[in-house]
């Protein structure tokens, strides 16, 4: 039995079927390698076409040339940009992709979005500001006109128009707000506040005819009894020697436990003094 098998290996029947059989493992295999490759598309990418500025028609124009597709996902509207061209894609320009890749696009749109106008009339300036903020608009001219309402909002207006709230406008229009500069253009001096506490601080400020503005403690400030002994380390307007400036004005004031954010003492004119004494 094993001298037949021996045999049967020796033979040129079985030679002939191995041969055989490598030729169809060969054929296969590289069969199978070349559909694959062929399939996967492997190392047949290019480098992504610039789309930027073009319309829609010349996108697709191009993404066919390329055998890729476009969709557009998204709008904007940008003054300075071609309306109605690409702004954005993605994959980005340069970036290697394969044929049949889909490449996304934004759009620069013909008109702008249109927005609500909201009502900032008897808002202040701060308040106003930040709900035209919110309504995706900016602040154009202040315009500040004689009014007990010192810095409050007293009309709303686009190119000098009066504009009523819930007026459909342009998303990024700038609103000119007229605004209250008080019915006095008495002026006072400027009084130092430095070193002051809050309490004596808004004293002075209302018998001055000014107003209070934000006051902001700093990281120094942890609790409520901090508060009540802090002291004024800075404020705006700040403070100059026969500085006058107009009745109503807010003053702003920064306040500190921390002595070394006080300013250090001018000690020039104390010098000289003594100087003088001594000849």
């Amino acid at each position: 039995m094993q001298m037949k098998l021996v045999d049967f290996l020796k033979s040129k029947d079985f030679l002939k079927h191995l041969v055989i059989a490598l030729v169809l493992a060969i054929v296969i295999f590289s069969t199978t390698f070349m559909m694959l490759n062929i399939y996967t598309q492997h190392g047949d990418s290019f480098p992504l076409p610039d789309f930027k500025q073009l319309t829609k028609q010349e996108a697709q124009e191009l993404a066919e040339k390329h055998d890729i597709a476009i969709e557009v996902t998204d709008s904007v509207y940008q003054d300075n940009w071609p309306k109605g061209t690409v702004v954005k894609q993605n994959p980005s320009a340069g970036f290697h992709v394969k044929q049949g890749r889909t490449i996304f696009l934004t759009m620069n749109a013909q008109n702008p979005e249109m927005v609500n106008m909201p009502n900032v009339v008897g808002l202040s300036h701060r308040s106003a500001k930040a709900t035209l903020n919110n309504s995706e608009l900016k602040i154009g001219k202040l315009i500040h006109v004689p009014d007990i309402a010192v810095n409050n909002v007293l009309k709303q207006q686009i190119n000098g128009e009066e504009v009523k709230p819930g007026e459909t406008v342009p998303k990024g229009t700038k609103v000119d707000l007229v605004l209250g500069k008080g019915l006095s253009n008495k002026r006072a001096e400027m009084t130092e506040l430095i070193g002051d506490t809050l309490a004596h601080a808004k004293n002075i400020i209302l018998q001055n005819a000014m107003n209070l503005g934000h006051v902001k403690y700093d990281e120094s400030v942890e609790n409520g009894e901090d508060s009540s002994r802090a002291f004024i380390w800075q404020q705006y307007p700040p403070y100059k020697e026969n500085k006058q400036i107009r009745l109503g004005t807010y003053i702003d004031l920064w306040l500190t436990v921390d002595s070394s954010r006080l300013p250090e003492p001018d000690t020039t004119q104390t010098l000289e003094v003594h100087e003088l004494d001594s000849l």
